[in-house]
């Protein structure tokens, strides 16, 4: 089986640019509402929201590459690199403050024209906490690098990237395709294309030991927010992750050939599922708000701790709910003080109550 980058016409992509139309209208009007939704927010939830979209994009795009981080490791990252002080936490894995910090670069960079020096500078931030990968260098060695799944044994190859030799003049190649694919404003169906063709094409020669999906989404988030003008809100990763396996089979089909409408059909349609996915996370950002705002005085500083806590998990949902165990974890208070606590939110409707004694949970309550 040959891949994309063996054959003769190497980078001269194909594809039937109609095959955007019928996601072009609903990604504008989707846009639109997002950005029209966000501008009318106050500033303080502005930056809530903003800061919800890159945990989201920075958890699920390193679980996407088998790492797990803790939201709070992420969130503390985050508040730390943007310097918001407010809700900083210690942080347990010292490798989440990469992908934070990748997540800040790659919104701030938006405007900058893509350099091989900028790609390294994302790379190092990523991977400086790694000690076992070249971080902002690409990868040399005369060993293959490929892309494989399954166990020992039984390993299946699904792509294998060109030679170490070969990746810097590769590299030097894509910048200059990247640059040189100029898209008006207004052309949506030009910068649906480009992004997916960028994205493809970055994971196709895979340049670094490591990190070259999350370097290559970042690289599809740049280019949908240069292109636009503005720092797009979405995380592709998190509709990405919930069908990994369809990701994967769409990009191995497309590292096959030149032809690729069937792969820019497909990411495009990732990009249109994840502007829809963000108003959820933007309206949860605004309950968010309303609640705390109808419901704050009513409660004492342990309760509002606890509740805060919860909506740190973002739309995501504070998974099992509140239980005594949990608020206890949280405030320190005695369980005769957490029982009462619960029952108390409860009580104001503030909580809903589910289960029976050691089962009891509590949701919030969003009326």
């Amino acid at each position: 089986m040959g891949y994309n980058w063996q054959l003769p016409d190497w980078a001269n992509f194909t594809y039937d640019a109609a095959v955007t139309d019928p996601l072009v209208i609903n990604f504008a009007l989707e846009t639109g509402e997002l950005k029209g939704l966000l501008d009318s927010l106050p500033e303080t939830i502005q930056q809530e929201t903003i800061l919800q979209f890159m945990i989201a994009e920075a958890v699920k795009t390193s679980e996407i590459e088998g790492e797990f981080f803790s939201r709070q490791d992420i969130m503390s990252s985050l508040k730390k690199r943007l310097g918001i002080a407010d809700g900083v936490t210690h942080i347990k894995d010292k490798k989440s403050q990469g992908i934070a910090h990748l997540m800040v670069e790659v919104r701030k960079s938006y405007k900058e024209e893509l350099t091989e020096s900028l790609l390294k500078n994302w790379h190092h931030t990523l991977m400086k906490n790694n000690a076992y990968i070249n971080a902002g260098r690409y990868r040399k060695g005369k060993e293959t690098m490929q892309i494989v799944s399954g166990s020992i044994g039984r390993e299946i190859i699904h792509f294998q990237a060109p030679p170490s030799n070969s990746v810097a003049r590769e590299m030097k190649n894509f910048i200059c395709w990247y640059n040189e694919f100029h898209v008006s404003r207004t052309d949506l169906k030009g910068i649906l294309i480009k992004t997916a063709t960028a994205h493809l094409y970055f994971e196709s020669i895979h340049p670094f030991e490591d990190g070259n999906g999350r370097i290559g989404r970042a690289i599809a988030e740049k280019c949908l927010s240069q292109s636009l003008g503005r720092p797009v809100l979405m995380s592709l990763s998190s509709t990405i992750e919930k069908d990994r396996k369809q990701y994967y089979n769409a990009r191995k089909a497309a590292q096959q050939t030149l032809e690729i409408t069937e792969w820019i059909s497909y990411f495009a349609g990732v990009i249109l599922e994840s502007q829809k996915n963000a108003k959820q996370i933007v309206l949860f950002t605004i309950n968010k708000a309303k609640f705390l705002d109808q419901y704050r005085s009513q409660m004492n500083e342990r309760q509002f701790k606890a509740i805060l806590k919860m909506f740190d998990f973002g739309s995501f949902g504070f998974e099992g709910g509140m239980t005594s165990k949990k608020y206890i974890s949280i405030t320190q208070a005695s369980r005769a003080t957490a029982t009462r606590d619960l029952q108390d939110l409860a009580d104001k409707k503030i909580f809903m109550q589910t289960g029976e004694g050691r089962s009891v949970r509590y949701e919030l309550n969003f009326g």
